[in-house]
Formats: C-alpha cells, structure tokens, sequence
C-alpha cells in the first residue's frame, strides 16, 4: 500500500558551531517521505516555487516518489534559517520567508484520495482538516504538529484530534498542550481529546508510545539509535514517523502488532538524518544498512 504524505517542501539554510549549509532541500513532507520510500511507494503532495532547484525533484525521483501532487507556483520556495548550538537540542530560527507556502492549499489528485496510510506533517491545522475532507476512508491516519499551531491555531489542532488515529508531538509540546509536566499524565489526557494512538518524541532520549483499548492503555518505550557524532538532527522527527508509516503500509496484520517495530524502524532512519546536513545521508542508506541498523537496535535493548 502507498502511503500519502502532505506536508512543506523547504529549502533550508542550517548553520552548527561546525559548518554552514545553505538552501538544502528539507521541509516535513521531504524528510517523511524519503525516509517512508524505502518500505513503500509514497505520494507526496507540496507547494514549490519556480526556483526549486532541479536536483531535488530528481532527488525525489531516485526515491520513487510520486509527485503528481507537488504544486509548482510562481515565486519563492518557503525559505528557513536556523542556528544550532554546541547543544544540538538548542537551535535559534534566523529567518523564515514562506513564499509560495504562505498560500498553499493542499489539492490532491483523484489517484490520491484512495490512500489508505496518510501522514498529516507539519503544516497548519487547518491544511491537515483540507486534506481529510478530500480522502475517502483511509484505514490510518496520522497527525504531526509543533507548538507554533499550539500559541496560533490550536482550536483547529482540538478538532483536528477527533479525525485522527495517531498523533505525534514532541515533549514540550506534550505538555504545552496538556498542562502536564509528567508525560504520562500528559498521555491520559492527549487520548481524551481522540486519537487512539500517541507518540511523544523525545529526541536523543527515544519516543513513548501509548495505545488506548477501550478502559486499557498500553505503553511502549522506544529508544533512539545510539550514534558517536551529530551533524544535523533538522528532520529527525519527520524521518521517524516517515519510515514508521511506510513500514506500517507493508505489514501484514493490525496496526497495534506492527507499530513498535514500526517505529523501531524510524528511530534507525532517523539516526541516519542526524548523521549528515539535511538529507545528505538519508538520501545514501540502503534498506541492508537499515536493516543492520535495526538488528544492532534490537541487540541494544534485548534483556
């Protein structure tokens, strides 16, 4: 099954105590659906301006993913700037000019509307609501967010939670939204508002899944894959729930069986992001050095 994944397509200008990178392809729909190519087909639905560079839609292509969906308008593509410090938890926006992206509207076409794993990345709320009211039935559907739509749109955020499956958020967004600084409270009261399934990211320290059945709730810890050098984590998060969709649109049986090792796998692909600027190095692993990845995981915390 292919897995829809709608989102922003950026060109990110990032800079470390280190190096400067600038205009790298980047955005949640270009993290999350490379990182998803490589368990499933992906169709990808986007805005770009007139300048995005050629090599990144072929970029695209290499990983098979189908762009009926990206938009091309005239003007600038959404532009971002950021500065991490020696800390790479710890990172400054310089400067975001949105472009074409300040009036995207997610259209999807026909052959889009039939998918059944839809990943909503970060974009608006709003956008997230447009793009469900053109599916059909969808079997799953995950949401991810960031504390901006939490300060300017959250009541669309509220909504949006009683359409989805899944949610992912990262910790401070956890307990932004909930007013909870325990994270398993937090938890309880995140699938009050609806989902079935929440993820909390949390960075270098791994994600926790909760997974609500009726009066019970089960819990799993995933960690993150242990790596000697960080060069850029812009995208990490993206990349997670990217590969963990794709690999949950390939396995058989329900999704409660398959969400761990689902985001096993993003945990591993992830790690890969961090590894080099943008998607640098993500866009060099094959499936064998995920797979090895994966085995050296499960060896790390088998007791």
């Amino acid at each position: 099954m292919s897995v829809l994944i709608v989102g922003s397509t950026a060109l990110d200008s990032i800079k470390t105590p280190k190096a400067e990178n600038p205009r790298l392809l980047g955005g949640s729909a270009s993290h999350a659906a490379v990182a998803a190519s490589f368990f499933a087909p992906v169709k990808m639905v986007g805005i770009v301006g007139k300048d995005f560079p050629k090599k990144y839609v072929q970029l695209y292509q290499r990983h098979k993913i189908d762009l009926e969906g990206l938009q091309i308008a005239d003007g600038k593509t959404f532009h971002w700037s950021g500065e991490y410090e020696i800390n790479m938890n710890n990172r400054r926006t310089l400067e975001t000019e949105l472009g074409v992206f300040e009036t995207f509207s997610p259209k999807l076409p026909e052959s889009y509307r039939s998918a059944d794993f839809v990943l909503l990345a970060n974009i608006a709320p709003s956008l997230q609501h447009h793009v469900l009211d053109q599916m059909r039935r969808p079997k799953f559907v995950v949401a991810d967010t960031m504390d901006l739509w939490l300060n300017i749109a959250l009541a669309d955020l509220i909504k949006l939670l009683k359409r989805v499956d899944g949610f992912v958020l990262n910790d401070s967004e956890a307990r932004q939204l909930t007013q909870e600084d325990n994270l398993m409270a937090a938890l309880k009261k995140l699938h009050k508002l609806g989902p079935k399934f929440v993820i909390i990211k949390k960075g270098e320290h791994g994600a926790t899944l909760s997974i609500r059945n009726g009066a019970k709730t089960e819990f799993f810890m995933s960690p993150a894959y242990p790596l000697n050098r960080v060069v850029d984590p812009t995208g990490a998060g993206d990349s997670f729930v990217g590969a963990m969709m794709g690999y949950l649109s390939t396995a058989r049986g329900p999704i409660e069986q398959n969400i761990r090792r689902g985001m096993i796998y993003g945990s591993v692909v992830a790690s890969f992001c961090c590894e080099g600027f943008g998607l640098k190095m993500t866009t060099r692993v094959t499936k064998h050095t995920i797979e090895k990845r994966v085995k050296d995981l499960e060896k790390l915390v088998r007791f």
